[in-house]
């Protein structure tokens, strides 16, 4: 069998399984916040971001204290910057094509319009906490890796006012528990273990995924570096868009939205105090350039979140940022 057709096949069978382990993960996880009886924004924004974004904080974990070179202890402060970038503008366009093929749109009911509110004061959080660390990317002092401290302490602050919220109706209901489809109610202990192992397949797979990707890179005449900064990130955030496309084939925007919005909460805090603990944390022209189309697209979507009205196009369209970012690192390659 020819190399290229078997990492093609690979890259294709891992992100099938990833999409079913993820299904089996957002069913799952809404049992536990029922059990846990907290909120459906606390249940995507919380227990569903941080689950899946487990694996990809691992990733960075492993790059910036156990990386050899100073390259490979970069991967990490890459992946820091990558992942809100594609948060941000690919996993919202995302729901925004996924509602366009399924010919629904987001209610505009008084209760979803007070949801984007506090989905605006999430990214407005946000937006304060990314432009601190890119302004921390561009100079160098003594002190800066304690730093990282008041990144861990914001998230502890978010996590303890996410989880305090009072809870809300779930959003046409919960359907049965897929490893106890017999039961109207499953015990805890099911709901826990369908969400740890849908986790550890989505764990696996995701590695796979990111390896077929890194093979199929310069078979494709990519350079490692665009690779890393082009494609990398959205394989580690594989798990997020998908489940933001299984909430909304259900109806359920609130979870698709919070799930996002709560993954990029994450993504702004632990991997930048990682980095700021085991590496330089000084950022290239690239990864500025990131930095400034995230930047606008997480204002363009705190705005809109602050209106409180949202639409599939909207939403759709942010991907443009994320082409724009594509359009100046790759056209240079070619001038």
């Amino acid at each position: 069998m020819h190399p290229l057709f078997l990492t093609v096949a690979l890259l294709l069978g891992s992100a099938v399984v990833i999409y079913l382990a993820c299904e089996y993960f957002v069913n799952g996880v809404e049992w536990v916040g029922r059990k846990l009886a907290v909120g459906g924004q606390a249940t995507g924004t919380i227990l569903a971001a941080f689950g899946t974004a487990l694996p990809e904080s691992v990733v960075t974990f492993v790059a910036v204290v156990f990386g050899e070179t100073a390259e490979q202890r970069e991967i990490g402060v890459g992946a820091a910057l990558g992942g809100p970038l594609v948060l941000a503008t690919v996993a919202y366009a995302v729901v925004g094509l996924t509602l366009i093929l399924c010919r629904a749109r987001l209610p505009q009911t008084e209760a979803v319009r007070r949801d984007f509110r506090n989905l605006s004061r999430d990214q407005g959080w946000f937006l304060v906490l990314f432009v601190v660390k890119i302004a921390l990317g561009l100079f160098v002092f003594a002190y800066k890796p304690w730093l990282g401290i008041l990144f861990l302490a914001a998230y502890g602050a978010y996590f303890w006012k996410e989880m305090r919220q009072e809870p809300v109706d779930d959003e046409g209901g919960l359907e049965p528990l897929k490893f106890a489809p017999g039961k109207a109610t499953p015990p805890t202990w099911a709901a826990v273990m369908q969400t740890i192992v849908a986790l550890v397949v989505i764990f696996g797979a995701s590695h796979v995924f990111v390896k077929q990707l890194d093979a199929l890179g310069p078979a494709l005449g990519l350079r490692p570096q665009l690779l890393a900064l082009l494609l990398s990130p959205i394989a580690t955030e594989l798990p997020e868009i998908l489940n933001a496309v299984i909430w909304v084939r259900q109806g359920k925007y609130r979870l698709a939205l919070a799930n996002i919005s709560g993954a990029m909460m994450i993504q702004a805090t632990v991997p930048t105090a990682l980095g700021l603990f085991f590496t330089p944390w000084l950022l290239d022209r690239s990864l500025l350039a990131g930095a400034a189309m995230t930047t606008l697209a997480v204002a363009a979507m705190l705005l809109a979140f602050r209106a409180g009205v949202i639409r599939r196009t909207f939403l759709a369209s942010m991907a443009l940022f994320y082409l724009a970012f594509a359009g100046i690192l790759v056209l240079p390659q070619f001038i």
